[in-house]
């Protein structure tokens, strides 16, 4: 059968694009209203210890804990964007940058509860989870011409890809809004957005959340595939960054776009040379800012502030 020759790598490799894809996503709707937003990486750790907290302590299903930490994450996104609106430029940065240091320092030293350096393990992993429920309902993977490891990668991998998709809609339909219109103004130009009537503050926490919220969906939906640790974080949101610079800030679609990119040249560069893979990652971004320095599909007007 043509499913036979599914490599679980591969599918694997495809599932983190697909997290990088969301995450990027997240940091491109606050950056949508001109606020640059260094504390992804804590809201990502956010969505990803409450959901792997909840199934192993708690036996919460995985969907459930996978909403209990994006929405958690969308609350704290609230609570730190409000008092971070005072801030602009790069004072905003590093106070978003020093809110997820601290975190990472709770996540650390709160070892009866995160287990420290080491993190959570034995978290119930949500593609031999899909595989049991399947079996108990009389379904088999060999009925289809796979091997258990296969299906069980192809399964996260679909569902990944549905929850990219949901959220790449999420966005363009967002943006088409009277909110998206309102993330613009405020982007372009603040003062003429206010004079206008547009409430800035109410937007930008608004946006702030938003991409809280989506950074904790990301983080969630990566702690039933993988080990959950207080670096986690801070090393895959070095991704979503290069990925927001390679694909240009002012563009939606080029975000997307450097998100597949960046993951398929960092996952042939591990498989052929493993120490090489995150050097590729910059060697990429290089290139991209030498021969296209607002990135792939960057936009002529950019402002952030």
């Amino acid at each position: 059968m043509p499913l036979e020759g599914l490599n679980p790598y591969h599918l694997q490799v495809g599932s983190f694009v697909l997290i990088n894809a969301i995450l990027a996503v997240s940091i491109y709707v606050t950056l949508s209203t001109g606020q640059l937003s260094l504390g992804n990486a804590g809201f990502m750790s956010i969505g990803a210890y409450t959901a792997a907290l909840l199934s192993t302590q708690h036996q919460v299903p995985i969907p459930v804990g996978i909403l209990a930490g994006s929405l958690l994450a969308g609350v704290a996104g609230i609570l730190v964007g409000i008092p971070s609106l005072r801030l602009s430029g790069v004072y905003l940065a590093i106070a978003t940058l020093g809110f997820g240091e601290v975190l990472r320092a709770v996540l650390i030293n709160w070892e009866s509860l995160t287990g420290g350096a080491v993190g959570i393990a034995a978290i119930p992993q949500m593609g031999r989870v899909i595989l049991a429920w399947g079996r108990d309902r009389g379904f088999s993977p060999e009925s289809l011409g796979l091997q258990s490891n296969q299906f069980i990668s192809l399964a996260v991998f679909l569902i990944l890809l549905l929850c990219t998709v949901l959220t790449v809609a999420f966005f363009l339909r967002l943006s088409r809004s009277r909110v998206g219109r309102a993330y613009a103004a405020i982007r372009l130009d603040e003062s003429a957005a206010e004079s206008a009537g547009i409430p800035i503050t109410y937007f930008k926490v608004l946006a702030f959340s938003q991409g809280a919220l989506l950074s904790g969906f990301a983080g969630a939906l990566f702690a039933p595939i993988a080990l959950v640790h207080p670096a986690m974080g801070a090393e895959i949101i070095t991704v979503a960054f290069v990925v927001v610079v390679i694909g240009g800030l002012g563009s939606f679609w080029g975000v997307v776009l450097a998100a597949l990119l960046v993951g398929v040249v960092r996952g042939v560069t591990i498989h052929f040379v493993p120490a090489a893979g995150e050097a590729s990652m910059y060697v990429l971004m290089f290139l991209v800012l030498l021969f296209r320095p607002r990135g792939l599909l960057g936009e002529r007007i950019e402002k952030f502030e």
